[in-house]
């Protein structure tokens, strides 16, 4: 199965809200064509006629076939997509972690795009933008209004070209303008240290192509540090997700060989497989298994997993392959809900396909789509409470979402009421200095929820979030 198809993921905008998407990718389309229904083609055709004849004004024809096939795409779910040549060649750089443009990861707030962190070392870090800047206008355009896709696509470019980003301050109350020189920007996705004698935390922020080198060398450098690890708290918490392979590495990593990591189903056949904790779903052609330099403590040694409602599909599939296995407590808050699985045909040299093929089963044969993983243990994103997780979107929001095919979505009210409080409380938040509102970087001393995995490994009072619950899939309307 590991070689009929070939791994891929799509690093998707909000990299932060968590909507990247696990993708496999065929480089051959079907052969078989399916019948065309002629009533509704002869519509179209129709259509296509009277627009480029009294419309008001000229269209081009590549343009009307392109937006349409883009339109009946976009209808089916938040995640198929129609790749045009610019599209195409952005996917392509998402997998690989290297892109061209200035270097931050960015969220959407009121209208406008937040900055989240500048990437260390990229050309928006060295121009001195912060955590928490508003980018008001990308050159001449305003940002309010404009998707969050759209924002990113006018950041990109060509390597030396120039962007101008009109910055709001908040805290120095003062808006200014920042020309930035374009260039390829390497993301690294894993983090790691020793946080005190005997307990290890390792960081992944997406699943790239270097994602598992990365995470052999991190875990290598903590072993040579202590290699009594008593501990090591795997941290997904607004990981969107990312490579397929990268997820089953991952997972293979702390499991017994063999045993079943995640498995799929859709229509096709090649829908219908099972990824195993074994070398040959997951090594990339060529190259050997990059798992083989690891110690073999990490097998045994007690893990936790830290989620959020920002860990997405590969960070689900892991997540999820060590729960139903009773290899780790996952320890935070419900994640994303994206369990299900993107197919990427190209249609040409230069333009593809992204559709969705199946959804994906955690080992014990449940579904995530729209529902996420519930941790085993509820724990809040600080001491005062998960203050603002309530505005954080899940796969269950997005329009179209795809249902998990295991039994009705049930709404939640309470939702929207808990949302207009999360708003409340996060603008009298935004009044405060910003010394005394921002939130501590995951990893360091003020990090509470990591602070409560250790608890868990001491055997101390782990601080139990008395309001977080279970998210049921929500009800679709039709």
């Amino acid at each position: 199965m590991g070689h009929k198809l070939k791994i891929a993921g799509w690093v998707s905008i909000g990299v932060v809200a968590g909507a990247l998407t696990t993708v496999s990718l065929q480089t051959v389309a079907r052969g078989a064509m399916t019948p065309l229904p002629l009533e509704e083609i002869q519509q179209l055709s129709a259509v296509f006629g009277l627009v480029k004849t009294d419309y008001v004004e000229p269209v081009d024809d590549k343009k009307l076939i392109t937006d349409a096939i883009s339109g009946m795409v976009a209808s089916l779910d938040p995640h198929s997509q129609y790749f045009d040549k610019k599209s195409f060649k952005e996917f392509r750089e998402g997998t690989s972690g290297r892109f061209v443009g200035v270097g931050i990861e960015i969220t959407q707030e009121d209208g406008l795009i937040k900055i989240v962190s500048p990437i260390e070392g990229s050309p928006a870090f060295r121009a001195g933008l912060k955590t928490n800047d508003l980018i008001t206008k990308i050159d001449e355009t305003a940002v309010k209004g404009l998707s969050l896709n759209d924002a990113v696509k006018k950041m990109r470019g060509e390597p030396n070209t120039k962007v101008t980003l009109t910055i709001l301050r908040k805290d120095e109350s003062r808006t200014f303008p920042v020309t930035i020189t374009r260039e390829e920007i390497k993301t690294q996705s894993v983090k790691g240290k020793l946080i005190e004698p005997g307990y290890g935390w390792v960081r992944l922020s997406q699943f790239q192509e270097r994602t598992v080198d990365d995470f052999v060398r991190k875990v290598e450098e903590i072993y040579k540090q202590d290699p009594q690890l008593k501990g090591l708290v795997l941290d997904l918490r607004n990981d969107p997700g990312g490579l397929l392979d990268a997820a089953v590495a991952i997972s293979a990593a702390f499991l017994p060989e063999n045993v079943t990591v995640v498995s799929t189903d859709g229509q096709l056949a090649e829908s219908k497989a099972t990824y195993k904790a074994a070398p040959e779903f997951y090594q990339r052609r060529g190259s050997g298994d990059p798992l083989k330099r690891l110690p073999a403590a990490l097998k045994t040694v007690p893990l936790i997993v830290l989620v959020n409602e920002g860990s997405a599909s590969a960070s689900e599939i892991v997540a999820g392959a060590l729960q139903d296995h009773k290899r780790a407590t996952i320890m935070g808050s419900q994640t994303f809900g994206k369990g299900s699985v993107q197919t990427v045909r190209p249609l040409g040299p230069d333009t593809g396909l992204k559709l969705t093929t199946a959804r994906y089963y955690t080992p014990s044969g449940k579904s995530i789509q729209a529902k996420g993983i519930v941790p085993d243990v509820m724990i809040d994103e600080s001491e005062e409470g998960n203050v603002f997780a309530a505005l954080r979107m899940r796969e269950a929001d997005l329009d179209k979402h795809l249902g998990s095919g295991q039994g009705e979505e049930k709404k939640d009210e309470a939702r929207e009421k808990a949302r207009e409080e999360a708003r409340k409380r996060l603008e009298e938040e935004a009044k405060k200095p910003m010394a005394e509102r921002k939130i501590p970087e995951f990893g360091t001393d003020k990090d509470f929820q990591l602070t409560q995995a250790l608890n868990q490994f001491k055997g101390r009072p782990v601080l139990v979030s008395k309001t977080l619950t279970e998210r049921k899939e929500e009800k679709k309307e039709n």
